[in-house]
């Protein structure tokens, strides 16, 4: 299902003012509600919230007797045009001005509370919810994703109740419905008081009911509260919003549920000092890293013209050498070795070099990788020399420990699929890296990177670019039909929004720059972009298309590089480099 998203900037104006940013341009739709499935534009923004502020307090001040035909007889909307509805909710209201009524804010749950229609629940991934999971929640035609859920703040109560009004109110409030927006089924739900601070509860009292989305509006402005308030230091703040986060979350569906789990999980390790929650294990990361292959085309795509600019380079050459910074599970190269074994001609000596992590369990993984790579050669014909390297970080690297032969004997060709913006977290890291390569003398340089700003000096800004950026990712991993690579897909990011978000320092590695970012630091490290060709767009968008009909998906090329996005957002971007004094030697 196509899902309508209006265009983020990827590259926010960095500020000091401690203010959010939810907008593109006056007028323009807002966002993060926009993903919520709301139509509200940023100029309605002021006007639409002092009409909640108005609803919030007429309900709260309202006479039972005077509101019960909302309560029963009004059928309510999905208020996808936000402003419109609460005009039509306030519209509803006409209180007495002589009525003293009696606030309750919703207890915690307790053990002793026997209501039915608490807020907070436990979320149990039994089949029907693994079903409900798998259904995109911003389809408005579809009912089955929204519920009636009590509001998180005040509720209505009458001081006295006499028996004939309680017994209407009982018959009539089971009546009370939701109605879609467009012809799906419409279902009656009953509703339960809540005891207000031990108060036995009354059969009798009726709850107000609204639309889930409501909360959801509310946490969104509780995530950005809560993130303001940690960037100002003020933790009492935060540590109310962040356990409010938590439950406004439990009635969002889809990915905005995820989404709000992930960074309020987050935001609590941070507010609290957890961080980090356990030592990187980066076993584990492959392991989620490959069902994220599985689940979407990022990691394919990044493979996919990641080699085609290798293969190009590589063009009539005898002997090739690839280093690769990212070895991983080798997932990368069995494609280019199919390549290179069917170049007119006869295949090239495929010379390996993988760098990774050390294994917790000082097993070698690396070497099993490369056997297993070995096999393929070896049955498809291609001469095939590897050698894997453990290091800590690549700036543990030097030039001197590869091996490398002269140019004139042997291509070599950079390759970085994640991994430079780890570099970041340490000063001189990256600058140092950068001039290890330059002593490779490769002929290319590829480098594929998140489309993202993740490592500004402000916390705030940081942290409303990583809410944009991953709603978008999650809500692309929607469409997934394997449920097992899909939830490993969602901890796989969730550990990226965890380092982002918890996380400072040298353990905050997750430190992602945008392509503009990443142009200037490798144009001044002497470094100049090697256009990826029209032949690579045709080629990327051919897998997408093969690729669950592509749906949603976009490629889109600028300025010689490529980008993967999910409608209109671009989430990675891959780049080829060549070394500027040897295209200046060439010329």
């Amino acid at each position: 299902m196509k899902r309508d998203h209006h265009h983020l900037n990827p590259n926010p104006d960095t500020t000091t003012s401690g203010k959010v940013k939810l907008e593109e341009q006056d007028g323009g739709m807002d966002e993060l509600l926009a993903v919520l499935g709301y139509k509200v534009r940023t100029s309605d923004m002021a006007q639409v919230a002092q009409k909640l502020e108005q609803l919030e307090e007429v309900m709260g001040n309202v006479q039972v007797d005077g509101m019960s035909h909302v309560a029963t007889d009004t059928v309510h909307y999905n208020p996808s045009d936000l402003s419109t509805w609460v005009e039509s909710m306030l519209s509803e209201f006409n209180p007495p001005t002589s009525f003293d009524p009696v606030l309750a804010t919703p207890p915690p749950p307790s053990s002793g509370m026997g209501s039915s229609f608490s807020t907070i629940t436990s979320v149990d991934f039994n089949d029907s919810q693994k079903q409900q999971l798998n259904t995109p929640f911003f389809d408005e035609s579809s009912y089955s994703d929204y519920e009636l859920k009590a509001i998180p703040g005040k509720a209505v109560y009458s001081n006295t109740l006499d028996s004939s009004s309680s017994s209407n109110h009982n018959e009539t409030s089971s009546n009370k419905r939701l109605k879609p927006s467009s012809g799906s089924n419409s279902e009656t739900y009953p509703t339960t008081s809540m005891a207000p601070f031990g108060i036995s509860p009354d059969p009798t009292r009726p709850v107000v009911l609204v639309d889930s989305q409501e909360n959801g509006i509310r946490l969104v402005h509780a995530l950005l509260a809560c993130a303001e308030a940690v960037q100002e230091n003020n933790l009492t703040v935060a540590q109310a919003l962040v356990n409010q986060i938590s439950y406004l979350a439990i009635s969002q569906a889809g990915a905005m549920r995820k989404v709000a789990t992930h960074f309020a999980r987050a935001l609590a390790s941070r507010i609290y000092g957890c961080c980090p929650e356990y030592p990187l294990d980066h076993s584990l990361s492959d392991f989620l890293q490959m069902h994220f292959y599985e689940t979407c085309p990022y990691l394919k795509f990044a493979h996919f013209t990641a080699n085609q600019a290798i293969l190009e380079a590589f063009e009539g050459k005898k002997r090739v050498h690839v280093i690769d910074f990212s070895m991983n599970q080798g997932m990368q190269w069995p494609a280019l070795m199919q390549a290179l074994a069917l170049r007119p001609g006869g295949p090239p000596t495929f010379r390996l070099t993988g760098i990774g992590p050390p294994a917790p369990d000082n097993s070698d993984q690396l070497q099993e990788v490369g056997w297993k790579l070995a096999r393929l050669a070896e049955t498809i014909h291609v001469k095939f020399e590897y050698r894997g390297f453990v290091a800590n970080s690549l700036a543990d690297l030097d030039a001197s420990m590869l091996n490398l032969r002269p140019s004139e004997v042997e291509s070599v060709a950079v390759n970085s699929v994640f991994e430079l913006h780890k570099l970041l977290a340490r000063p001189g890291a990256i600058e140092k890296v950068l001039s290890v390569v330059k002593q490779m003398n490769p002929e290319i340089v590829t480098v594929v990177e998140q489309e993202a700003n993740h490592n500004g000096p402000l916390f705030l800004d940081r942290f409303t670019e990583s809410l944009h950026y991953y709603s978008t990712l999650f809500d692309s991993l929607e469409g997934s039909v394997n449920g097992q690579d899909k939830l490993m897909s969602e901890m796989y990011l969730g550990k990226q929004i965890y380092n982002v978000v918890a996380c400072e320092g040298v353990d905050r590695v997750e430190r992602h720059e945008t392509l503009t970012q990443w142009r200037t630091r490798l144009g001044s490290s002497g470094f100049v972009p090697a256009h990826l060709g029209s032949n690579a767009f045709k080629q990327a968008s051919t897998l997408l298309a093969l690729f669950a009909g592509g749906d949603g998906y976009r490629v889109e090329e600028n300025n010689g590089c490529l980008m993967l996005g999910w409608h209109t957002r671009p989430l990675i971007a891959t780049s080829a480099w060549k070394l500027a004094n040897k295209t200046a030697m060439t010329h």
